[in-house]
């Protein structure tokens, strides 16, 4: 099962696609000089400069496919929330209750504000080599809800959590379900040849409430943006979640689960191959440690990836379960591909 073209698919043969999340970032010294002549909007939203941005790290290491560099809080820009950046992301204001919901604009229109990732990836489409893949992305609805209300994605996350129950949740997937969908559709249309849709909240709600309020929330993105592009891939990523969470799936027209450093990887190949792609899910913090140690350990871990059947691991992704730190040696990026390579060629 390939995510990205027959080209790619023809080239892999028994190697499996690698592409990270946060491959263009700040442990990479071309990334490093964007920031030192351009703010972090404008990388986002001047299309030269995100082609730039998304770019840097296929020409330096040679991942088989580009994400898009942008932002997944721009959706609730486009809502009238506001945002900044200043050593981090900045919402004008937050969904303390249910009548700041008046205060949101939604609907597919609302995509229109989004223009500037379209712009991006026709620039991405037009450039890039045949032999790579070109992948889209926006937050998933829980994870921008989170933000909406908490300016965060992490911690206790009690006010969303609250807000599953209260109103606020059922009124900002109201006004955003058209506009998200709108904004993945737009993305695919510029080129895109997948959409990755990133729920980094997820595991921080238990299995019950996941299957019970937050699938049922994401369904009618999914089901809207399939009418429209019906032969787009989705890669869904939900960090911290795990076999009970992924039941809910099944009600989700989704291509390929991301799943975090947390699970085995063999052992989830083994168990969900059949089902979907799987992407992941190398620990991000093993890229932090002197080669010798990554090595063993990726050895070791593709070791028994190797044992199972070719089709247990057909779909596979290579990748990380998160994102490429910032201290990550930029060496030991290029050893994680090259032994990914040497190994899965054999």
């Amino acid at each position: 099962m390939n995510l990205f073209n027959t080209t790619i698919a023809q080239k892999n043969k028994s190697r499996p696609p690698i592409w990270f999340m946060r491959q263009a970032g700040r442990y990479h010294s071309h990334y490093q000089t964007l920031p030192k002549k351009y703010s972090f909007i404008e990388l986002c939203k001047k299309p030269e400069l995100t082609f730039e941005a998304t770019m840097g790290p296929i020409r330096d290491f040679d991942f088989d496919a580009a994400i898009l560099f942008s932002d997944l809080l721009f959706p609730l820009e486009a809502m009238g929330m506001g945002l900044t950046y200043d050593e981090g992301p900045k919402l004008g204001w937050h969904l303390l209750n249910t009548s700041d919901i008046k205060k949101l604009a939604g609907g597919a229109g609302g995509a229109a504000a989004l223009e500037f990732q379209a712009e991006a990836l026709r620039l991405l489409r037009a450039r890039i080599t045949h032999d790579k893949g070109l992948i889209g992305f926006v937050g998933g609805p829980l994870t921008l809800f989170c933000y909406a209300v908490e300016g965060t994605h992490s911690g206790s996350l009690a006010s969303a959590k609250r807000g599953l129950v209260d109103g606020r949740f059922s009124g900002f997937i109201e006004k955003l379900t058209e506009l998200l969908a709108e904004n993945m559709v737009i993305q695919a249309k510029a080129g895109a040849d997948c959409i990755a849709v990133f729920d980094t909240c997820a595991g921080e709600f238990d299995p019950e409430t996941y299957s019970n309020a937050i699938i049922p929330s994401f369904k009618p993105v999914l089901d809207y943006f399939k009418s429209r592009c019906p032969a787009v891939p989705i890669i869904y990523y939900s960090k911290g979640t795990g076999p009970q969470h992924w039941k809910a799936l099944d009600k989700l027209s989704i291509t390929c689960l991301g799943i975090d450093w947390r699970h085995n990887l063999a052992n989830v190949l083994s168990d969900y191959s059949g089902k979907w792609a799987i992407q992941g899910n190398i620990n991000p913090d093993w890229l932090l440690l002197p080669q010798k140690e990554l090595d063993e350990k990726l050895r070791n871990t593709f070791y028994h990836v190797k044992t199972l059947p070719a089709e247990k691991r057909s779909g596979w992704v290579c990748g990380l379960g998160h994102g490429v730190l910032q201290k990550t040696p930029e060496a030991n990026v290029k050893y994680f591909i090259k032994l990914t390579r040497e190994l899965f060629s054999e």
